[in-house]
């Protein structure tokens, strides 16, 4: 499809384990991220949930040049960014920005905010001083703060405050796609749907596409169009926002969503518990890594590594449970929506 904006084709991220820091031999490797697909469209919002370690952040590093795959490649507006030219390069950079977790630790705290937000356009841009703080004011507007803020330093204003100082940076080079890395999950309840609302709003705004990273399943639901769910490294199921919430296929998704709190005490909800512990990605287990953990898991489980299937239209699973299979390509869980 002509929206697709970025593609990760069968990403794997593999460190490795050396047994002697002098000699450097390689003996293993921690399998982060494990063959991992996706696209994102333009002005939609795809999500990455799972627990601690599952390899959403080294996923969003890598989108991000922060790493690099160990094999598959990335692709944005059809190029693959191995065979980037250095100009196209710089472009990439530019059109791809990110907001982190916590606003205080992302942001210099010996620099004035103004100075911040025009950093990435001294760098990447060729603009007069007066452009360049014409665009930092009007950035601060766009956030919700006042233009005077630029001439004031982070350590003056509340965490919901810095966060719309962060995202005011991302916004400097109009990027097309913004990596967000759990966005308010450093924040008071009270400021969370401030800053939500204010994304969701720049979205509509300027056709942004997001990449959520995220452990909070209220915002995930608030924020995302699509969802994929990882463990241990894989995507285990991915489908529409709605239709993963009200029918989850892998009982990994199942589990996640009954841990997650309910909205209203009184409504009826599935209580699951997860045996034991997310294994070490150093040692995964054979077949299907989820399947010691999965009281419904077939003998075939622990032999053979199940791949995404599509259980109905946009909805994918890797689940040899799961019924009414239909084979998929690896990793197409948007396969629907290219044609």
């Amino acid at each position: 499809m002509t929206d697709v904006l970025l593609e990760a084709q069968s990403v794997k991220k593999h460190f490795p384990v050396t047994k002697s820091f002098i000699l450097g031999r390689t003996i293993s490797s921690i399998k982060a991220v494990d063959g991992v697909s996706f696209v994102i469209r333009q002005g939609e919002t795809l999500s990455l949930v799972g627990e601690s370690g599952c390899g959403k952040t080294t996923t969003a590093k890598m989108i991000l040049l922060l790493e690099h795959p160990t094999t598959g490649s990335i692709v944005f507006r059809g190029k693959d960014l191995q065979r980037l030219t250095s100009l196209e390069m710089k472009e990439y950079r530019a059109s791809v920005q990110a907001v982190f977790q916590d606003p205080w630790s992302s942001l210099n705290p010996r620099m004035r905010v103004g100075s911040i937000i025009a950093e990435p356009l001294v760098v990447n841009r060729i603009l007069t001083s007066k452009a360049i703080r014409d665009r930092v004011r009007e950035l601060l507007i766009q956030v919700g703060l006042r233009p005077e803020h630029d001439d004031l330093y982070p350590h003056e204003f509340s965490g919901g405050q810095r966060q719309r100082i962060a995202i005011a940076r991302a916004l400097s080079l109009k990027p097309a796609v913004i990596v967000l890395d759990e966005p308010v999950s450093a924040l008071d309840v009270s400021v969370r749907a401030q800053i939500m609302n204010l994304l969701k709003d720049l979205q509509r705004e300027y056709g942004l596409s997001y990449l959520l990273i995220a452990h909070n399943l209220a915002t995930v639901r608030y924020m995302s169009d699509r969802v994929a769910v990882m463990y241990l490294g894989k995507i285990v199921e991915a489908a529409q926002t709605k239709q993963l919430f009200a029918h989850p296929v892998h009982p990994y998704t199942r589990a996640l969503i009954a841990a997650a709190l309910r909205s209203r005490p009184d409504t009826q909800q599935e209580e699951i518990v997860l045996p034991g512990e997310v294994p070490s990605p150093l040692n995964p287990p054979s077949g299907c890594a989820f399947h010691p953990r999965c009281s419904n898991a077939l003998p075939r489980c622990s032999e053979t590594p199940p791949v995404l299937y599509e259980q109905e239209s946009g909805h994918w699973a890797a689940c040899h449970v799961a019924e009414n299979r239909t084979v998929a390509t690896a990793g197409s869980f948007s396969a629907e929506e290219r044609t």
